[in-house]
């Protein structure tokens, strides 16, 4: 078996037909560092090179799926990465090669000739969210949420599913307001598969999981890449690349520097904290006074 940092991959061991990719930093609620995307590629494709693996499960360690970006290292923390540097001028297209690369890395999932089905408890939010809708089926525990609250400010779905998964009213729902929902709803509107009791979850997913293993691999491959083509026919990666373009956008606006710089100063939890309450967020001029201020503040302190 591949060893990894981020995430482990091996057989189930009631059903060696049946991958399990666990995402495994429970410390951090598996939030997304530099490592786990092309982790996650390099663990499909081990899967995807087993002949006796049909289905993967995607799951995640701990208290939940997956909490999206770690905001200590993305946001919080001065480290310049590709996607948030902090030199001027911006270079959008840095941002958006390194961020397409992580997308891509994700949508393995979606790629992979296995099936992949994303099994939730806790939180899929946020860029945790991208990684469970790469999956082709979402099984989740009736208490789970699932959103994307950066919309709210400093961040757009880079992989775009929402639409594709839920259609243009409740994508736009979501996307405007940043709420999430729970099981219960996205059985409801469609977006989950199956919504059972916590102590439930990994019994349906294995139900579900053994059901589509017992079908040849070749036939699970060409229904989903029938499927897979009429997303792709609607315009899935234009949409990606579009939605990629305004995620470096949002991250360097006004209001976006401001968000970062407030992480910066008081710490994500009280920037996360802001953003999700409803309270307006600031922006245009007023954002740029304060992104200001702040600047002098911690230039004036590092002297």
């Amino acid at each position: 078996m591949p060893t990894f940092t981020t995430l482990r991959i091996d057989a189930d061991d009631a059903n060696p037909r049946v991958a399990r990719l666990l995402l495994n930093r429970p410390d951090k609620l598996n939030a997304i560092n530099d490592e786990t995307p092309r982790e996650m590629r390099a663990a499909v494709e081990w899967a995807n090179a087993e002949p006796s693996i049909h289905v993967i499960i995607v799951e995640g360690a701990g208290k939940g799926f997956c909490g999206g970006y770690d905001l200590s290292l993305f946001g919080e923390g001065r480290i310049d990465h590709p996607c948030q540097q902090e030199q001027f001028p911006w270079d959008p297209m840095v941002d958006y090669a390194f961020m397409k690369r992580n997308t891509d890395d994700f949508m393995s999932l979606w790629r992979s000739a296995k099936p992949t089905i994303a099994k939730v408890h806790g939180h899929a939010v946020a860029g945790g969210s991208d990684i469970a809708l790469c999956c082709d089926l979402l099984v989740m525990a009736e208490d789970a949420r699932i959103g994307y609250m950066p919309t709210r400010v400093w961040g757009c779905p880079t992989t775009a599913m929402w639409t594709y998964r839920l259609g243009p009213t409740r994508a736009k729902q979501l996307m405007f307001t940043g709420d999430t929902i729970d099981g219960h709803t996205a059985l409801a509107w469609g977006l989950a598969n199956d919504c059972v009791p916590g102590e439930r979850l990994d019994a349906a997913t294995m139900a579900l999981a053994t059901r589509i293993a017992g079908v040849p691999a070749s036939h699970l491959a060409m229904h989903k890449m029938v499927v897979n083509q009429v997303m792709l026919a609607m315009g899935l990666e234009q949409s990606q690349q579009m939605a990629t373009v305004f995620d470096g956008i949002t991250r360097h606006n006004p209001e976006g520097l401001w968000f970062r710089r407030h992480a910066q100063q008081h710490g994500f939890k009280s920037a996360v904290q802001w953003r999700d309450s409803g309270k307006p967020i600031p922006e245009g001029d007023e954002a740029r006074a304060l992104v200001r201020a702040m600047d002098r503040q911690r230039d004036t302190g590092a002297a």
